[in-house]
């Protein structure tokens, strides 16, 4: 219909994309569900933290931590506990709960738990606590962080629509955009859309963080 409207064969190809690609490009990036991973983290953390500071075994607390987990992270812990329960050595659970968490925090988290089903000791709880600290300063930062990188997107949403809105008002009703209407206009008018699009591209990607990398690994020779 735009084709028949304006006469223009680029708009055989580029309002398709532009009605699928368009979209993602100017939305927010996953980075709220990174914060609510972190966050669901940092409480079950603490919740664990204070389940063991009443004597109860690692292996104990963690089971109790089963129904007061988060949503974000349910998955994985319901996962961790089906594991302890079929009699799994710890070590061996806690490394397949870091490997489906499949985050930097989550590494953290569990490398004290495996350090505590090492030692047995009593101040895991306490270690947990502080943990739980430190992820939660965390996400206020990226909390922080990610509304300053919401305004720049909230500006390219709206010159987009305004550009798309002008542009469609010039093809339909206006002799300015005549030029485009040749062959070698729309070849231009082609490189300029591409243009456009590979700024917002280019902008999204600046806007995405990069996830910290792992540091802990699974054991070739755990238990499955």
């Amino acid at each position: 219909m735009a084709f028949l409207v304006t006469g223009w064969a680029l708009a055989l190809v580029a309002l398709p994309v532009a009605v699928v690609g368009l979209p993602t490009l100017l939305s927010s990036p996953p980075a709220a569900a990174r914060i609510r991973r972190l966050e669901a983290m940092e409480e079950w953390t603490r919740a664990l933290s204070g389940v063991l500071t009443v004597g109860v075994g690692l292996e104990l607390a963690l089971v109790a931590t089963l129904r007061s987990t988060p949503d974000a992270i349910a998955p994985e812990v319901t996962r961790l506990v089906a594991r302890l329960r079929a009699r799994w050595v710890t070590e061996d659970a806690i490394r397949a709960f870091a490997d489906e968490l499949d985050d930097a925090t989550g590494d953290l988290v569990a490398a004290n738990l495996i350090l505590g089903a090492r030692r047995r000791g009593a101040g895991l709880a306490a270690v947990l606590e502080g943990l739980a600290e430190s992820v939660a300063a965390d996400v206020r930062a990226r909390r922080q962080v990610e509304a300053d990188r919401a305004k720049p997107r909230s500006t390219a949403r709206w010159v987009t629509i305004i550009s798309v809105g002008v542009l469609v008002i010039l093809a339909v009703s206006g002799t300015y955009v005549e030029p485009y209407r040749s062959p070698f206009g729309q070849v231009i008018l082609a490189v300029l859309l591409a243009a456009y699009v590979a700024t917002l591209v280019w902008m999204r990607q600046m806007a995405t963080g990069r996830p910290l990398p792992r540091f802990l690994d699974h054991q070739p020779g755990a238990n499955r």
